[in-house]
């Protein structure tokens, strides 16, 4: 009776130290603003990954033919004409404990480019987002800020 007792609160335990670390890394789900302030990205968490598209511009449209803005700096020729509104610019990080996510990436469409990236929680409404290329020391950090939703 008692090896069963203490095998159900060992199965609890772990269990709920699963569910804990999901949901420590499910503070990063929500709409984020650049600190340029050009656009604003909502990540959200598929599978157990975490992902974020851009879901509004302060340029929505191309100022030359006033069409939505598209990827027109993609090097892969067939994505130039997606439009950046529903872009998927941050791709497949996991939740590392600690407040890190890492192993992913993130897409620039200023200039075309694509970087290995980390993010850092700051605080409950502020992350670092760090992208480099090959080691971290050799990268940029911008800081985002949670934008609160009204109700």
């Amino acid at each position: 009776m008692i090896k069963y007792s203490f095998l159900t609160a060992m199965i609890f335990f772990l269990f709920a130290g699963v569910s804990m670390g999901q949901e420590e890394g499910d503070k990063l789900i929500g709409v984020w603003e650049p600190s340029h302030g050009k656009a604003r990205v909502k990540i959200d968490k598929i599978g157990n990954k975490y992902y974020g598209r851009i879901v509004w511009l302060k340029e929505p449209n191309d100022p030359e033919t006033g069409k939505p803005k598209t990827d027109r700096n993609n090097p892969d020729e067939s994505m130039r004409s997606t439009p950046l509104r529903g872009y998927r610019l941050l791709k497949d990080f996991t939740y590392e404990g600690n407040g890190v996510w890492a192993n992913g990436t993130i897409y620039d469409p200023e200039n075309g480019s694509t970087y290995k990236c980390e993010i850092k929680l700051k605080d409950d409404n502020t992350i670092d987002i760090r992208g480099y290329i090959g080691v971290k020391t050799l990268g940029r950090t911008d800081e985002w800020k949670r934008l609160k939703m009204k109700k």
